[in-house]
């Protein structure tokens, strides 16, 4: 339900704040008030296209605010409240809608104050309102949505939904065998490729840290007469006579004497006395390695080797020794699943063969059923069309199976496509006049009949569906007198389940409405700027007077006026006692 509707510089409006009402809201005013203003506004917060004319003149940016109550709709089969809880967004019974129109024609949309895109505000709109209207009744023309109203009259939503998941069981059973059997196909190549990619490993048998261990031996081995030789004149130079052990020692000798007559000496000596331990040592280390290092002419060939298979297997699983030992059980556990393929396939197979059947006999009856209702749902939107002044229509509601895009396919019955929403088409169909066959109602109905059967629609399925508000624009243009009436009486009946905003200019509709509203225009220093009063209940009676009597109001047209609304209002409650 809408709470509250807030517009800013939106047009010709500076300023509004619409509080509606449970039940039928009414909005008149005359012609060029700006009716269509608050509809606009309305439009664009639920998603609608935004553009710089609706700014308006002198404005940086337009507003519009919309509050919705949401307390009534059915969290386990709202999509709206699913698509609100998986974008983060908090709800808690109520939802702020706010858009911001920028002068330059950019936009900004906001649920619950989170930025948000249009396509995300779109996705929800359609279980906030629906605004039908002479040029908005793309609903009903829309043979793609004539199925779900067909199942909502009929109440096979849970009958669908249970449907719909087990043919997605089905579809992902028979994925996973195309996969399968796909697999099964290449498997005896594949199997060889892997085979051939493990054994390249495995004859190498890497360990971590080896290549870096590997490149320093061969540098080493590259140039180990280089370090021989340097190694060998190092150990020379520090152990000949008169070598630098020799002077070290000496100077050792030297200082260790001057401390025994000058204390303050004892450190410097021990100092030199641990450089030339440490050099002694280090002389007798270079002289064994120079002694007992080996020089194998075959170890160099056979490190190159093993590095050239390392990084040959490292430049196809690499870059790194570890990579390489994740790939190999990457490939092991490859070649396991290949070789389980065949006993997974036959699992899957015999998992269709015994789901299948009992899924097409729910999409069976589920057809039967639809077939059924759809006489009936015909057959009363032909008597609401009655009501409403068509007397001569006639509405049939087809129920067609979907051809099946292969007649081998297993998610066929008999001949029919079997899809997650059956496999019937829907389309309503109607003959406008007695007389004339029913053909598609896109094609032949027009704009006026479209609303009077999209209102017939509305009202047959008015007490089915989650949608809080009903929007009605100039659903009765064209009509007149007693189809006027009746009319308004339909809307009235709609609005016993859902709250209806109506947008009328005909007094036998307006005389319904629950709470009635006004829009106005005034031109203050050249500038033109519209606005909305609600009436109370004398004020309602002058305003349906001037519908019905135009410029002049008399006394008469008065009590006449007083008079319908008294007439609307025992009708509409004689109508709740019946129904």
């Amino acid at each position: 339900m809408l709470c509250v509707l807030r517009v800013k510089n939106f047009i010709l409006m500076e300023e509004l704040e619409l509080t509606l009402e449970p039940g039928l809201n009414v909005l008149t005013g005359e012609t060029g008030a700006g009716k269509s203003i608050v509809v606009g506004a309305l439009s664009v917060v639920l998603g609608g296209r935004a553009s710089a004319d609706h700014v308006r003149p002198g404005a940086d940016e337009a507003e519009v605010e919309a509050l919705f109550d949401l307390g009534e709709l059915d969290p386990a089969r709202s999509p709206a409240l699913g698509r609100l809880a998986a974008a983060g967004i908090v709800v808690g019974g109520e939802l702020a809608v706010r858009r911001v129109i920028a002068s330059t024609g950019r936009s900004r949309a906001y649920l619950n104050g989170r930025l948000c895109t249009t396509s995300e505000l779109s996705a929800i709109a359609p279980e906030l309102a629906d605004v039908a209207s002479q040029h908005e009744s793309v609903q009903l023309t829309d043979p793609s949505t004539h199925l779900d109203h067909l199942d909502r009259f009929a109440k096979l939503e849970e009958a669908r939904s249970e449907l719909g998941r087990r043919v997605a069981e089905l579809e992902a059973i028979l994925t996973s065998i195309e996969e399968l059997r796909s697999l099964e196909r290449s498997r005896a190549e594949r199997e060889a490729f892997l085979r051939f990619q493990l054994q390249s490993i495995q004859d190498v048998s890497p360990n971590p840290g080896e290549v870096d261990e590997l490149q320093a031996e061969r540098k080493k081995l590259r140039h180990i007469e280089r370090i021989l030789e340097l190694v060998r004149r190092s150990a020379a130079r520090l152990e000949s006579e008169g070598g630098l052990c020799d002077e070290l020692a000496r100077i050792a000798s030297d200082l260790r004497a001057a401390s025994d007559l000058d204390e303050s000496l004892e450190p410097l000596a021990r100092s030199v006395d641990v450089c030339w331990t440490e050099l002694r040592d280090t002389a007798a280390q270079a002289a064994r390695y120079a002694e007992s290092a080996e020089v194998d002419p075959s170890r160099l060939p056979e490190v190159e080797e093993r590095l050239y298979k390392l990084e040959g297997l490292l430049r196809q699983h690499g870059p790194a020794i570890d990579d390489l030992l994740a790939a190999e059980a990457r490939i092991e556990r490859e070649l396991a699943d290949l070789g389980g393929a065949e006993g997974r396939l036959a699992e899957e197979e015999r998992a269709l063969e015994e789901r299948l059947p009992a899924t097409r006999d729910r999409a069976l009856a589920l057809s039967s059923q639809r077939k059924k209702a759809a006489e009936r749902l015909g057959a009363a939107i032909s008597a609401e069309l009655h009501e409403l002044g068509m007397g001569g229509a006639k509405v049939a509601v087809e129920v067609e199976p979907i051809p099946a895009r292969e007649a081998s396919s297993l998610l066929s019955i008999e001949g029919a496509r079997l899809g997650r929403s059956g496999i019937d088409k829907v389309e309503f169909l109607i003959a406008p006049n007695k007389g004339v066959d029913p053909k598609p109602i896109r094609k032949i109905a027009s704009g006026g009949e479209l609303s009077r059967a999209l209102l017939a629609l509305k009202r047959v399925l008015a007490d089915r569906g989650n949608i809080g508000l009903y929007v009605f624009d100039e659903v009765d243009t064209g009509v007149g007198g007693a189809v006027a009436e009746r009319i308004g009486a339909a809307i009235a009946d709609v609005a016993r389940h859902h709250q209806v905003l109506c947008i009328t200019h005909l007094a036998p509709i307006a005389a319904f409405g629950d709470a009635h509203f006004v829009v106005k225009k005034s031109s203050d220093s050249g500038v033109t700027t519209s606005f909305v009063e609600r009436v109370d209940a004398g004020q309602r009676v002058q305003e349906v007077a001037r519908m019905m009597g135009g410029a002049k109001v008399t006394s008469a047209v008065l009590a006449a006026a007083k008079e319908m609304i008294e007439g609307a209002r025992e009708g509409t409650k004689s109508r709740k006692k019946r129904g």
